[in-house]
């Protein structure tokens, strides 16, 4: 009676996806599996449409997308990858990004807006973003790093973008040279300090398994202050916000957390403060 029962119930759900329709909020349906009007609308959004564009044309086309992108799914979920280990590890660490993102502009969204004496303090603590912004003209040479520790020391002690592509050569190191303008409003503080103060030399900026060595040519003022000035400051401000406040619920949870590694993973443990009591 009970396999009945199961049957009839397996039987309901087949039948209840072979009937799906697109209509109401359902704009396709996919081999049973639906598009909704939020799911559109979404995509709709993130397409960033440009004025004047055709948007009956614009929704077709990317409904279409998204028709042939379930498709695709549809056959990689036959082939059984959706049950293969690399597909699982990927799809948790994009879930966990994707919470983590939203869990973000969540604590952004319900920050306390800066009052006027704070916003003013910020822009003054921060120059190179607002009264003192600037656009600088790069000199670059990009290139592979090199693994041998001589070659980089070679590169690290150069006077010079000539110093540096010599210094390229002799290792036989191919390299491409470029021009480029850098906003200082971009570069961390901490970065910026060291930068502000190099002079002619080259610094160098490793880019994963490459590195970028540059020289600032040329220093071209753009201020940004008065009313452009205050949204980005709230902006900065708000995200700087967020990023103690996340950082403040993470200690949180670490310290409420049971945490179990297996031997020899465990991350080694923080020394205490100096000066602190033993």
């Amino acid at each position: 009676m009970r396999s009945k029962i199961v049957l009839a119930v397996c039987l309901a759900l087949m039948a209840s996806a072979c009937n799906k329709k697109a209509e109401g909020q359902t704009v396709a349906v996919v081999n049973g599996e639906e598009i909704t009007a939020a799911e559109l609308n979404a995509e709709l959004a993130n397409a960033k449409l440009p004025e004047g564009v055709d948007k009956t044309q614009a929704r077709a086309r990317i409904l279409q997308t998204m028709v042939d992108r379930r498709l695709l799914s549809q056959q990689a979920k036959k082939d059984g990858l959706d049950k293969s280990p690399e597909f699982l590890n990927r799809q948790r660490k994009m879930t966990e990004e994707l919470l983590i993102n939203m869990f973000a502009s969540r604590q952004i969204d319900t920050t306390q807006l800066p009052s006027n004496s704070e916003i003013e303090k910020f822009e003054a603590s921060h120059p190179w973003i607002f009264d003192k912004r600037e656009i600088w003209g790069l000199d670059q040479v990009r290139f592979a790093m090199p693994a041998d520790s001589a070659v980089r020391k070679k590169l690290t002690d150069s006077k010079s973008l000539d110093d540096v592509t010599a210094a390229l050569t002799a290792a036989n190191i191919t390299f491409n040279r470029q021009k480029n303008r850098l906003d200082t409003a971009v570069i961390p503080q901490n970065i910026y300090g060291q930068l502000s103060t190099v002079g002619s030399e080259p610094f160098i900026i490793p880019v994963g398994n490459q590195a970028v060595a540059s020289v600032i040519v040329s220093r071209e003022p753009a201020a940004l202050t008065g009313d452009k000035a205050r949204p980005v400051a709230v902006s900065a401000m708000r995200r700087e916000q967020t990023g103690n406040l996340v950082q403040n619920r993470l200690k949180a949870a670490r310290e409420s957390a049971k945490i179990e590694y297996k031997e020899g993973f465990a991350p080694p443990a923080s020394k205490p403060a100096q000066g602190a009591k033993k």
